[in-house]
């Protein structure tokens, strides 16, 4: 079977996509080896630097900005905490894209976790599920929401 993944891994230039960006396979010994390559500008992987642009863009351009997965009670405890408020947030629902774990991946060097869900008002990390029940009762949300113009 070895000698099928070989065939199937190699490419041109001994590069392949991978889930942490592109990867390169030393095809010299019997067993292959791999290699990731990362950007010397900006320490990153490529597949993670799109991550990065992309979560970066969506807590730019939404005053409320969740990163979520569809199955989580605690991302749909947060999303029901926005909607008992009336407020409209923009939910990115990374169990249904490809690109997913990395952009976990990004959350966890901004925000210290990569647990969903990651909440953002107004560019501003909240916290989590709890933390986002927590801040509504004490008003501290609302007065998050207020400041973003998200209320």
């Amino acid at each position: 079977m070895l000698p099928t993944i070989r065939m199937a891994l190699k490419s041109d230039l001994g590069f392949v996509p991978s889930g942490f960006g592109l990867a390169k396979f030393d095809f010299s010994s019997r067993v292959p080896s791999m290699a990731l390559r990362s950007s010397k500008k900006s320490g990153l992987l490529a597949c993670q630097a799109s991550a990065e642009d992309l979560a970066q863009k969506m807590i730019k351009s939404n005053k409320v900005m969740v990163f979520s997965k569809s199955y989580c009670p605690f991302c749909n405890k947060a999303k029901s905490t926005l909607d008992g408020l009336g407020v409209k947030y923009e939910a990115m629902e990374l169990d249904k894209r490809a690109d997913g774990s990395d952009i976990q991946d990004y959350m966890l060097s901004l925000t210290g976790a990569r647990s969903v869900p990651r909440v953002f008002v107004g560019g501003k990390f909240v916290g989590g599920g709890d933390d986002v029940v927590a801040k509504a009762k004490s008003g501290e949300l609302q007065a998050m929401l207020k400041q973003a113009g998200a209320m």
